[in-house]
């Protein structure tokens, strides 16, 4: 265990690096058995040569070893570890190590689907992601994101909403949360049986160059990628084209051609061969038949998925008018919903709050609201 963190802390080594070492010397122990002339021959930096040799990170390897073990539900997997998820082993070049917290075994037991998308997502994003996330984690999906701002944050509400699993793939250690206004949320996904995944040691900082790693981690645990709003140079287009080279399944969301969020998932339905996708069922068609045959069957929604459900016949008159004046996509302030209802604002606290506890209506902030899907 000590070799295989020592040599995921290895200066210069990254995964095609330790591929190489690995499949010359067979395991993290054959790699520090090596000679030196051995080590050179496989064309590695200087400074990866050199700490191999010397074996200088075998004491922070077993220091963080011991970090670990006072983290609570925190584990290591290496890469020879019977543990250590079976589809991300199959992408090229895995990651040698991958730091864990929660009920991860369960969470990756379980169909992954890893949802991403633009940070800075429309209202109509992150309803979707939302929508999707909570509607096949309902149905024993587990749901894979980045714990970034925007559709990956959807994402993870979604899910915890069905009451389902979720997993937040870090850029980070697990010790550290980034963003941080995500503190709660990745302390949420914990607390209700999902799980924190990185390939990164402890104390990581969220530095640029990480994050292609962390995309490369969701759609290697996962059996498709599904994208919600994507501009022409985003990292979730990174994260699909990752998946298509993995062999993985690509879905996107359809969006608005006049939006700078919907080039990315316009052209992988375009060019690229993406699945499109309008309700849970797309995904669920796309995903293994042994997989599949588990979800439950489609549930008839008139009108497709984008369309409201019908108000509950139990609504009083004034929270009737409110419901119908929301829209699902474009935020509605509460002081046009006054005026357009010639009521005042004060009038209109009860009936948003009984629309908002009964799950009918989203409150955004900026004293915003949408109907919920």
């Amino acid at each position: 265990m000590r070799d295989w963190i020592a040599l995921n802390m290895t200066p210069g080594v990254g995964p095609r690096a330790a591929a190489r070492l690995l499949e010359r010397f067979g395991s993290a122990e054959g790699v520090y058995g090596a000679l030196r002339s051995e080590l050179e021959r496989l064309r590695l930096r200087p400074e990866a040569v050199e700490s191999i040799v010397l074996k200088d990170r075998h004491e922070a390897a077993a220091r963080e070893l011991e970090r670990l073990r006072g983290m609570e539900g925190a584990d290591v997997l290496v890469l020879d570890d019977g543990a250590y998820p079976p589809l991300l082993r199959e992408i090229p070049d895995p990651p040698v190590t991958l730091y864990v917290r929660g009920r991860w075994a369960e969470c990756l037991e379980a169909p992954c689907v890893g949802v991403v998308g633009s940070r800075r997502a429309s209202t109509y994003g992150q309803n979707v992601a939302l929508m999707l996330a909570r509607d096949l984690a309902a149905r024993g999906v587990t749901i894979v994101s980045g714990l970034a701002r925007g559709i990956d944050a959807a994402a993870h509400r979604g899910a915890l909403e069905a009451g389902g699993r979720t997993v937040a793939v870090l850029g980070t250690g697990l010790d550290e949360v980034y963003p941080r206004d995500h503190r709660r949320l990745a302390s949420e996904i914990l607390e209700r049986g999902g799980a924190h995944v990185t390939q990164f040691p402890l104390s990581t900082p969220p530095v640029a160059e990480n994050f292609p790693y962390r995309n490369r981690v969701i759609s290697g645990l996962s059996l498709g990628t599904l994208v919600v709003e994507a501009s022409e140079h985003s990292g979730s287009l990174i994260t699909a084209r990752l998946a298509l080279e993995q062999g993985r399944e690509v879905f996107a969301v359809p969006g608005n051609i006049t939006s700078r969020n919907s080039f990315g998932t316009n052209y992988l339905i375009k060019g690229a061969g993406a699945k499109l996708v309008q309700q849970w069922q797309d995904v669920a068609a796309e995903l293994p038949r042994e997989v599949a045959a588990r979800l439950l069957p489609p549930e008839p929604r008139p009108g497709g998925a984008a369309a409201a459900p019908a108000p509950p016949p139990d609504l009083s008159e004034g929270e009737l008018a409110v419901y119908r004046l929301l829209s699902a996509d474009e935020p509605t302030h509460v002081d046009a919903l006054a005026e357009a209802l010639s009521t005042p604002v004060a009038a209109l606290a009860g009936a948003l709050l009984n629309l908002e506890m009964r799950d009918l209506v989203r409150q955004l902030p900026g004293k915003c609201f949408v109907k919920a899907l």
